[in-house]
């Protein structure tokens, strides 16, 4: 192993602020092949100490609702306050072609360009919830380089966002003005994730359709159990395009730490999704399992067959591939 394949020398070169570390650092994690998976193992424990002081936030939302350009407009005066801020967006894959645009750098042409601050575009490969596989592994790795504000932006196509819930402080939920519109285009259920729901584009002859959508919002929040007891969400109005309401954005996002800390669910919630992000990890290892011998592969593709043409039970397929791995 070369030093610069040598987990601990890159662990190293991270802490320095070393950008081209850093990216190196996140092909490492994002590599599926054993020895790679080794060295990452080793790189994020050599991390680890350094890690956990940012603020991570999550951001979901319909196509269209202005996610990009509320990142880049939101880190960009983030960075002007002394942040440094590390952005990962995670596109959408084709489920033909397993391709993805990866266009964030374009969309967030500011934040892209500015030294104190991060973009990282990862393809999401059909990970549920829209976030990459990697995706946790990212976020350490940006704050052992001293990143202190960490965002990710999910896909939002409808899918679960349980994913990225399980893994920031805190969920902001873009809508459209219209909620009726909107509410068609994203799971309802995205709702009872949320931390802060902030209308989008509220500029305009859109501002009276935002402020009647942020009515709606309030009005169906008082029947959803809030993820913490003392956290009321906010429902916010803003215009990304014309910075209007992203400081009060950002606010909410200090008061909602403030406040769960004080209730002591900080640190809870922490630590819970270091054991989700650890069975994550063990269900993704078992199911690489299951296709990584060719005999294996090749018995499990004619179960498939069986019990697509009816002639096995799904049961029965399960615990021929269970007895198969000796589970």
């Amino acid at each position: 192993m070369n030093a610069a394949a040598d987990p601990h020398a890159l662990a190293g070169r991270l802490s320095d602020g070393d950008r081209a570390a850093l990216a190196r650092a996140i092909t490492l994690v994002e590599s599926v092949k054993p020895a790679h998976r080794r060295q990452a193992a080793d790189l994020l424990q050599a991390v680890l100490p350094r890690t956990g002081k940012a603020m991570r936030v999550g951001i979901t939302g319909v196509p269209g609702v202005g996610k990009s350009t509320v990142i880049d407009q939101l880190g960009v005066n983030l960075t002007g306050e002394g942040h440094r801020v590390a952005v990962l967006a995670v596109d959408p894959s084709s489920t033909r072609s397993g391709g993805s645009i990866l266009g964030d750098k374009t969309r967030m042409s500011r934040l892209s360009v500015d030294r104190n601050a991060y973009v990282r575009p990862s393809p999401s490969a059909g990970t549920l919830g829209g976030v990459a596989a990697r995706t946790r592994e990212t976020m350490l790795l940006c704050e052992a380089a001293g990143f202190d504000v960490v965002i990710v932006e999910t896909v939002g196509t409808g899918q679960s966002e349980t994913s990225v819930a399980d893994m920031v402080d805190i969920f902001t939920v873009l809508m459209l003005p219209g909620a009726g519109d909107e509410l068609q285009g994203i799971k309802k259920g995205v709702l009872e994730l949320a931390d802060i729901i902030a209308v989008n584009k509220a500029d305009g002859e859109n501002k009276p359709r935002a402020d009647k959508a942020a009515a709606e919002y309030i009005a169906a929040l008082k029947i959803l159990m809030p993820r913490v007891p003392e956290w009321r969400v906010p429902v916010l109005t803003m215009s990304a395009k014309e910075n209007d309401g992203l400081d009060r954005l950002w606010s909410e996002v200090l008061r909602h730490r403030e406040v769960t800390t004080a209730a002591g669910a900080f640190e809870k919630t922490r630590a819970e999704q270091q054991v989700t992000w650890m069975w994550a990890m063990l269900e993704d290892r078992l199911r690489g399992q299951l296709t990584r011998d060719a005999q294996t592969r090749q018995r499990i593709k004619q179960l498939e067959s069986d019990v697509r043409a009816g002639k096995t039970a799904a049961t029965r397929a399960v615990e021929d591939i269970a007895t198969a791995l000796k589970l």
